[in-house]
C-alpha cells in the first residue's frame, strides 16, 4: 500500500513537470514572436536614423565623415590672350584696309592703330585690330578671304593664375589701406601724423598699380589683338631675320662700333668743355703772363767788377 502511494505520488510529480515545461516552451515561444514585430519596426527606425545622421554629418562633395579630404575647387572659367598675326596679298590695299576694318566693327572690336605705306603695286597697310576673344578665329578667317593669305601665326597665354593672384593682393592690399586709415584716425600728434600719411599714401599707390594691372589683363582676355599686313601686288613680304650664332667678326664689328661710341662721347665732352675753356682760361693765361712780366728782377750795375769771394786770413797767434 505504501509502495503505491509513493508511485502515485511520483507520478502526479512528473506529470506537473512536464506540463510545466511545455508551459515555460509556449510562453518563451510567445515572447519571441513578440518581440519580433518590434525588432523587425525597429530596424528601419535605427536605420533611417543612421541615414540622417549620415546625411547630416556628410561633407559637401559627398564623402563620408572621416573619409579623404574634398578636392581643391577647379576653375571652369580660364582667362587666355589670343594674339595673331596675318599676312595677306590683295590687288587694292586701300579697298581691303576698308574691309578689315568693317570685319573688325562686325565682329564687336575696333582699330587700335592703322599704317600705310602707299606707292602703287608696292603699298602697304599694316592695321592691329582689337576683336572680343570669341570671335578671334572667326575674324581671322574673314580676313584670310580678303586676298590670298600668305602668313598665319597664332599664340595664346593663360594669365588665369594671375589674375587670381591679382585679386588677391587687391583684396589683402585694400584691407591694408583701411587699417592704415584707421591708425591715421588715432593718431594724436604731428608726428604721426605725417608718418602715417606717407604709409597711407605708398600703400594707396601700390593698390591703384594692383587695380591697374587687373584692368589690363581684364583688357586683353576680353578683347584679342590681330595684326594685319595688307601688301600691294609687288609689295615685299615682312621678314623675320633668323637667329645665327656669334662669330669673330661679329664681335670685332661690335668692339669696333664700342669703341667709336666712347670716341664719339670723348669728343661731346671735349666740345662740351671747350668753351668753358676759351671763355675763362685765356683771360686767366693773360692775367699770369702779364704778372710775371711785371715782377722785379734783380739786375747787376753795369761796368762793376764781378763780386769775388776771398778767404779769410787765419788768426795771427802772438809769440810768448
Amino acid at each position: 500500500m505504501k509502495t503505491r502511494n509513493m508511485l502515485v505520488v511520483v507520478g502526479v510529480g512528473v506529470a506537473l513537470t512536464i506540463s510545466g515545461c511545455s508551459a515555460s516552451s509556449e510562453s518563451g515561444t510567445g515572447s519571441a514572436d513578440q518581440r519580433a514585430p518590434a525588432a523587425a519596426a525597429e530596424a528601419p527606425a535605427q536605420g533611417a536614423t543612421g541615414a540622417a545622421a549620415y546625411d547630416a554629418n556628410a561633407q559637401p562633395g559627398g564623402a563620408p565623415p572621416g573619409g579623404a579630404p574634398a578636392a581643391p575647387q577647379r576653375i571652369d572659367t580660364r582667362s587666355i590672350i589670343y594674339t595673331g598675326d596675318i599676312t595677306v596679298r590683295v590687288e587694292k590695299v586701300d579697298q581691303a584696309a576698308t574691309q578689315a576694318t568693317t570685319v573688325a566693327e562686325t565682329a564687336g572690336g575696333f582699330v587700335g592703330s592703322d599704317k600705310r605705306t602707299i606707292n602703287d603695286d608696292r603699298s602697304e597697310v599694316h592695321l592691329q585690330l582689337r576683336v572680343p576673344a570669341e570671335k578671334f578665329t572667326s575674324t581671322l578667317d574673314a580676313l584670310a578671304k580678303l586676298g590670298t593669305e600668305e602668313a598665319r601665326s597664332t599664340s595664346t597665354e593663360d594669365v588665369t593664375e594671375a589674375i587670381v593672384d591679382v585679386d588677391a593682393r587687391i583684396e589683402s592690399q585694400k584691407a591694408s589701406v583701411t587699417r592704415t586709415r584707421a591708425l591715421l584716425a588715432q593718431a594724436r600728434n604731428l608726428g604721426e601724423i605725417v608718418s602715417i600719411e606717407a604709409e597711407l599714401a605708398k600703400r594707396e599707390a601700390e593698390l591703384a598699380s594692383l587695380e591697374a594691372r587687373k584692368r589690363r589683363l581684364a583688357d586683353l582676355t576680353s578683347l584679342s589683338t590681330l595684326t594685319v599686313h595688307l601688301l600691294g601686288p609687288d609689295a615685299e613680304a615682312p621678314t623675320t631675320p633668323a637667329p645665327k650664332d656669334p662669330s669673330f667678326l661679329d664681335g670685332l664689328e661690335a668692339g669696333w662700333h664700342a669703341f667709336l661710341g666712347a670716341m664719339n662721347v670723348l669728343l661731346v665732352v671735349l666740345g662740351y668743355l671747350l668753351p668753358f675753356a676759351v671763355v675763362l682760361g685765356l683771360p686767366i693765361f693773360v692775367l699770369v703772363w702779364f704778372a710775371r712780366r711785371r715782377r722785379p728782377q734783380l739786375a747787376t750795375p753795369q761796368g762793376a767788377p764781378p763780386a769775388v769771394n776771398v778767404p779769410a786770413a787765419p788768426p795771427v797767434t802772438p809769440r810768448g
